[in-house]
């Protein structure tokens, strides 16, 4: 009967408890979240947010006439699957394993798309970027190709009311602990953010602090590569800025570099006993030392420890938990590195591959430079749109 009760009511459509409940569980396997107690008090009230917004926007689509095709649906769900080097199939598997509804992530790909064509087609009712504003973010592009660049990484959380203020901090300071815990930025941000980049993980891509609010900017001129923001205000919400590499100019730096890794888990129950603990690091000590090459590891991984959660994939340095990055840039190729203890295993990590990134471009394309334009329009209409959106609707919030 619980999982019936209602959540909240969005206009005149519920949100069950249970629809509550198979999203926290969702956000909490996607973000690495640790899934206790007060990480689900601190995050259901953002998450009930998420689910309200996204019925407002399904609601909007369908007023409106714009629809989701399946082909739309399985391509995203497929690129989940592609992006966190899964088997076609594989997510299913994952998500009934720890008994969470796939339609929960449906509706939630649902609404996204539903909404970028929602607001593409307004803004092109409005204004669209002009030739003008591209040749001149061109001509300073060229000026300013010499100076000092950030590669930046943002989630984004709104305050729309001051009812919000303590909600939000307290959440944007849970986030900020668990990520410095282990947890992926970008699958945070995917989760949470409220920014248009929660699509790409929250990756603004490189830029000047200038570029930025003066807030911001200023932040993020104080941090070091890896380092994570504490919480900043701003008039809409509050940011937590990630600075993934730095550059003098168009050169690329070393978290561009790519790595093909593998790394195989030992799974821990979440109340494990010393003596389990060191069995598991034992097995992965085992493991390091009887695997000669990546394919190796990958099969003791899927044989002795868990096959989910061991994986091989290629991808940036950038790309790789902030906790995890030095550990990574220190193997070279073949060398497995020590039983790293994880909260939910223990893990090794092999470097299969290493390359150095491509020399950046000394100058955007004027295409790269219009598709940039077009994301800061497409994130400020999103954000009015939705706020009109709230104002005008009835929600009532249950939970």
């Amino acid at each position: 009967m619980t999982e019936t009760r209602i959540a909240a009511v969005v206009n005149d459509e519920v949100i069950s408890v249970g629809d509550l409940r198979s999203r926290l569980r969702m956000v909490m396997l996607s973000s690495n979240l640790t899934d206790s107690p007060e990480t689900r008090e601190r995050v259901t009230a953002q998450v009930l947010r998420t689910i309200v917004d996204e019925k407002l926007q399904m609601q909007e689509a369908k007023r409106q006439n714009i629809t989701a095709s399946d082909e739309e649906v399985n391509k995203a769900f497929a690129q989940i699957e592609k992006q966190n080097n899964m088997q076609p199939g594989q997510l299913d598997q994952v998500l009934k394993s720890h008994g969470i509804d796939r339609g929960a992530l449906i509706d939630q790909l649902t609404a996204s798309i539903v909404w970028t064509k929602l607001v593409r087609r307004l803004l092109s009712q409005t204004s669209l970027v002009s030739e003008e504003e591209i040749d001149y973010a061109l001509k300073r592009a060229k000026e300013t190709a010499n100076e000092p660049q950030s590669r930046v990484a943002e989630i984004f959380l709104a305050v729309d009311n001051p009812r919000q203020e303590d909600d939000v901090r307290r959440l944007a300071e849970r986030l900020i602990e668990q990520m410095r815990q282990g947890a992926r930025f970008s699958a945070v941000a995917q989760q949470f953010s409220q920014s248009a980049t929660a699509a790409v993980g929250g990756d603004i891509g490189w830029v000047r602090a200038e570029q930025l609010s003066p807030e911001l900017g200023k932040t993020v001129a104080q941090l070091r590569p890896g380092e994570l923001s504490a919480p900043i205000r701003t008039g809409a919400g509050y940011y937590l800025l990630l600075v993934l590499d730095r550059r003098s100019g168009g050169s690329a730096g070393p978290s561009d570099n790519l790595v093909h890794l593998v790394q195989i888990v030992f799974p821990l129950p979440p109340q494990a006993t010393e003596a389990v603990r060191r069995a598991a690091i034992a097995e992965a000590q085992n493991a390091k030392t009887s695997a000669k090459t990546c394919e190796e590891l990958l099969k003791i991984g899927k044989e002795k420890g868990s096959a989910q959660l061991s994986s091989e994939g290629r991808l940036r340095v950038d790309q790789v938990a902030p906790g995890m990055r030095s550990i990574v840039l220190g193997l070279e190729v073949g060398q497995t590195s020590p039983p790293i203890v994880q909260k939910n295993g223990v893990g090794v990590i092999m470097m299969c591959e290493k390359a150095a990134a491509p020399s950046a471009p000394a100058v955007l394309s004027r295409e790269e430079v219009a598709e940039t334009l077009m994301r800061q329009r497409l994130d400020t209409l999103a954000r009015r749109y939705m706020r009109d959106l709230r104002r005008t609707a009835f929600v009532d919030v249950r939970v």
